[in-house]
């Protein structure tokens, strides 16, 4: 590993967050651990900055620090059941095989059915089932895509996100024995749209990329992507709830992620008992920006998800990132009154961060990117309102960059530790102590070294204590000769 340069080219991006060299991607797909390796794969256009020509990229890993390109795991048929695109899905790891499930796009049909691939060598080649292992929906949906399939005992379960003609959003449940026969059972969960969050956001009137965590004794966490058809897609949301019989019994829905950034969640059921979760981060600049810069989306850091005692979800970057920390480039303790700023040091365009944060009135930390102060990324905690709150109104000086504040719940009254991950132009934002996350990105045009500060309002105090280390970049492999494109298949 070696430290993430400044690249005067492209400083926007990310070296230590998992994409490809070029084009675009989306979801996060085929998460799964197997023979040894992390697989990881994702909506992938090999030939553009936009979303189209859906195939499978992958990548795997023996230790979440060092990645291997292998070849695409999944192309477009010419003539066959997926020849518009190879939509998402996930994959499982079952004996010597690894099989990717995934939604199968032709224009001629508004639903996605369910179709397989199957690997025998460890990744590097899946052969496509020929056929599809679900043809078609149940009557009642409107929207229908995006398997999701679990190991439950002996047996084999699988969730399709739907939205139903009664205008609910549903996650349909399947049974199997042997992951090729499949048994419809119901909804496994539905519900109307309703708000969630403070941003105005709601459930959405489909539920696409559905993802189930399981605990003990039947309790779990449903986990989906909330989308509408005339919005497209919106937020990340969680229930967390208890199995009774096929049914999943909810409480109330949450933000999965509190920030704007970040869609599609996946889950990947690793070594020692511990759930990994991945999403995609989506660009927040206009397309020519990312189309001129030749790559558009990442995926977020691999975070490690658990569901609490009190049915609350915790999230936190993987532990093994900590390899990622570099030098200690800044190390401050102190207190500060009144509006001017206390400066605790600089930092390079990817660092990880930790902070404990003391306020009476709204205080926090701002990321200033611009030499002359006019460019900043703030962190600040409103006790008043119970709340930390980002603010990328001013983070980047290029009208194509998207700006707004985005804020998520936050302890009021005792002090907040937080872990920062920022990468370039993607930021990743958990609160320690509950486990909430919030993703953003934004596009700073300053080319000089960062510099954090520790500021309050006037009336207000910040005690603080900040440590933030230079962040490493990834090992990423060069490809090798046959991770090249594949001619696309015949039927």
């Amino acid at each position: 590993m070696s430290t993430a340069p400044f690249d005067p080219l492209d400083p926007h991006r990310p070296v230590a967050h998992l994409r490809p060299p070029r084009n675009w991607i989306n979801d996060p797909n085929g998460l799964a651990f197997h023979d040894g390796y992390y697989h990881v794969c994702y909506q992938y256009n090999p030939h553009g900055t936009r979303h189209e020509n859906m195939h499978w990229g992958h990548f795997r890993s023996p230790d979440l620090l060092s990645w291997e390109p292998l070849p695409l795991a999944l192309a477009p048929t010419a003539g066959g059941e997926d020849a518009d695109g190879c939509f998402s899905g996930n994959a499982v790891s079952d004996g010597d095989r690894l099989i990717a499930f995934y939604s199968a796009l032709r224009q001629d049909r508004w639903y996605q059915p369910v179709t397989t691939a199957t690997s025998r060598d460890g990744g590097r080649t899946f052969r496509p089932r020929g056929g599809l292992v679900i043809p078609e929906p149940p009557d009642g949906c409107t929207m229908y895509r995006d398997p999701y399939v679990w190991r439950d005992g002996a047996r084999w379960r699988m969730l399709v996100g739907a939205a139903l003609a009664d205008g609910r959003g549903a996650a349909l449940l399947y049974e199997s024995p042997d992951l090729e026969t499949w048994t419809y059972r119901g909804p496994f969960c539905a519900g109307t749209s309703q708000p969630v969050g403070s941003d105005d956001r709601d459930t959405g009137e489909g539920w696409e990329c559905p993802q189930y965590l399981p605990a003990a004794s039947g309790h779990g966490a449903l986990i989906y992507s909330a989308w509408d058809d005339h919005d497209g897609p919106s937020c990340s949301v969680a229930l967390t709830g208890h199995e009774t019989g096929d049914v999943f019994e909810p409480g109330a829905p949450v933000l999965l992620d509190h920030g704007p950034d970040c869609y599609a969640p996946a889950l990947m059921r690793a070594p020692g008992s511990r759930w990994l979760l991945w999403g995609w981060s989506w660009e927040a600049r206009d397309e020519d920006w990312a189309a001129q810069d030749g790559w558009a989306g990442t995926l977020t850091l691999p975070r490690e998800i658990s569901l609490a005692d009190d049915g609350s979800l915790h999230q936190l970057p993987a532990s093994e990132l900590l390899a990622l920390r570099g030098d200690h480039s800044v190390h401050a303790e102190g207190r500060t009154t009144g509006a001017d700023p206390v400066e605790l040091g600089e930092v390079g365009r990817s660092f990880d961060l930790t902070a404990r944060l003391d306020t009476s009135g709204e205080a926090g930390l701002r990321l200033v990117t611009a030499a002359d102060g006019s460019e900043y990324l703030d962190i600040r905690l409103d006790p008043a309102t119970g709340h930390l709150v980002v603010d990328r109104d001013r983070a980047s000086r290029d009208g194509r960059a998207r700006g707004g504040s985005h804020r998520m719940p936050c302890p009021a009254d005792r002090p907040v530790d937080l872990r920062v991950v920022v990468d370039h132009s993607i930021a990743e934002i958990f609160l320690t102590s509950t486990g909430q996350v919030l993703t953003l990105r934004f596009y700073p045009t300053g080319a000089d070294l960062w510099r954090l500060q520790a500021r309050s309002a006037p009336g207000a105090g910040l005690g603080y204590a900040v440590d933030a280390w230079e962040l490493l970049s990834l090992v990423v492999k060069a490809p090798s000769g046959d991770a090249a494109l594949p001619e696309r298949r015949s039927a």
